[in-house]
């Protein structure tokens, strides 16, 4: 983890304590469930690629369900698994990238509301220093090409809150929010 990460992390959780924890006589199966207006947000991995001043972007299928059309980075959903682990299986299913675990680093999180009927969502960047293999098509419905594109020109459509990342870890920044109205 960037030391700027963590410092974020420490100074969130210096100002916003924990509440005490329940007595131990109210856990079980109704402890678990979230209390009223609670809204789970979806959590959503992507892999930042750099080299030589460049980053791997994925031109979405037109077709696509999510921003057919645009370049993004290499992304997916968390399905009950640690995000480094669907960081690892989405780069091997979408690219055919095998990630080195041990040169992963979370560099930007982006909390995001693209409408208001939309859950939540928190986008979860990590740069890979390490990895094998060329990136490939290996889910053609979803991305229709890869390509390097200088960090400093990207492309146009590009999803917004991908630029807003990689805006954001080029000036050193670890958050962004996105959509909340302000």
């Amino acid at each position: 983890m960037l030391p700027s990460t963590r410092a974020f992390l420490e100074r969130h959780a210096a100002e916003h304590p924990v509440a005490a924890a329940e007595p131990a006589a109210t856990a079980g199966p109704a402890a678990a469930a979230a209390p009223s207006g609670t809204v789970p947000n979806v959590v959503g991995v992507h892999l930042l690629l750099e080299r030589d001043g460049q980053v791997l972007l994925g031109l979405r299928h037109p077709d696509s369900a999510y921003a057919g059309g645009s370049w993004h980075v290499l992304a997916g959903h968390c399905e009950a698994e640690s995000a480094t682990a669907c960081l690892l299986r989405e780069a091997y299913e979408e690219a055919g990238l095998v990630i080195d675990p041990a040169g992963v680093e979370l560099v930007h999180t982006v909390h995001l509301r693209e409408r208001p009927a939309d859950p939540p969502r928190i986008q979860l960047f990590f740069r890979a220093r390490r990895w094998e293999g060329t990136p490939r098509l290996r889910e053609p419905d979803k991305c229709a090409a890869w390509q390097w594109w200088n960090a400093e020109e990207l492309p146009e459509p590009i999803v917004p809150y991908a630029r807003a990342a990689i805006e954001g870890v080029r000036a050193g920044r670890v958050y962004t929010e996105l959509g909340w109205g302000r």
